[in-house]
């Protein structure tokens, strides 16, 4: 299986702090070796940074981890490879454009029968059964949708609804945003956790590191952070449960 990162908050924050945690699970701490990728959204453009190399190993991860990137909206993968080959065009997320907007999509979990999503539009670039997905998922919405709709929350319910029905093909816990939405969707294992003030010191389980938040924000800073386990060991995570979506935008559940 594969680990999920994502982040929502209302202030533009940088996320090194739990990418730090993540990439060690990326062949040190944790076997998902098969690469990794992360983007950033930045108004409506966003980068994307990807390598098929482990993340615990890859120098363009040390560049992220070292270098404080501000966004609104982040999603993070680490891959533990079971469809398709380890190269970089099977290397999560994954991004395509919708209404003018680039869509962010990483998938953790293995399909089955998964042959019948069969999209039109969209086509997957590499061979894994989470870009097929993700294709599919954006060609129903695009069908439903033809236009952007002035309210952009129905789409990630419908998406979460899609969603149930991936998930009857295997495990499917998913991160989707558009750059001001970040959808959660659980299928087995996914946590989320929003700090807020009073901000408060954490401790990462996979790398010997502390941040005294309260140091690094503003008393009116809201950040919320998913993951698909929790990233330190002195903070209560929300686990959410099989089935469940959470949407999040500036940072609070809504």
């Amino acid at each position: 299986m594969c680990e999920l990162l994502g982040m929502s908050a209302n202030v533009p924050t940088d996320i090194c702090f739990s990418f730090s945690g993540l990439l060690e699970r990326g062949g040190n701490t944790g076997p998902h070796k098969d690469g990794w990728g992360i983007t950033f959204y930045e108004g409506k453009g966003c980068r994307t940074f990807k390598d098929p190399e482990p993340s615990c190993q890859s120098e363009i991860a040390k560049l992220v981890k070292a270098y404080p990137i501000k966004s609104i909206s982040v999603i993070s993968h680490i891959r533990q490879g079971n469809r398709g080959r380890v190269c970089l065009e099977n290397t999560h997320p994954f991004t395509r454009e919708l209404w003018g907007r680039e869509i962010t999509y990483a998938h953790n979990g293995q399909l089955s029968n998964y042959h019948d999503l069969k999209p039109d539009y969209y086509r997957p670039v590499g061979n894994t059964d989470s870009e097929l997905a993700f294709c599919w998922l954006l060609d129903k919405i695009r069908e439903k949708y033809p236009k952007r709709p002035s309210n952009m929350a129905s789409v990630f319910r419908y998406a979460a609804k899609l969603a149930h029905t991936l998930r009857e093909k295997g495990v499917f816990n998913m991160l989707l945003t558009d750059g001001v939405f970040v959808l959660a969707y659980c299928t087995n294992n996914l946590h989320w956790i929003t700090r807020r003030a009073p901000f408060g010191k954490a401790t990462l389980i996979d790398a010997d590191m502390v941040v005294d938040f309260q140091k690094e924000t503003t008393p009116n800073d809201v950040v919320t952070v998913i993951a698909t386990r929790p990233l330190t060991n002195d903070e209560r995570w929300q686990k959410m449960e099989p089935g469940e979506f959470a949407l999040f935008k500036m940072g609070e559940k809504i």
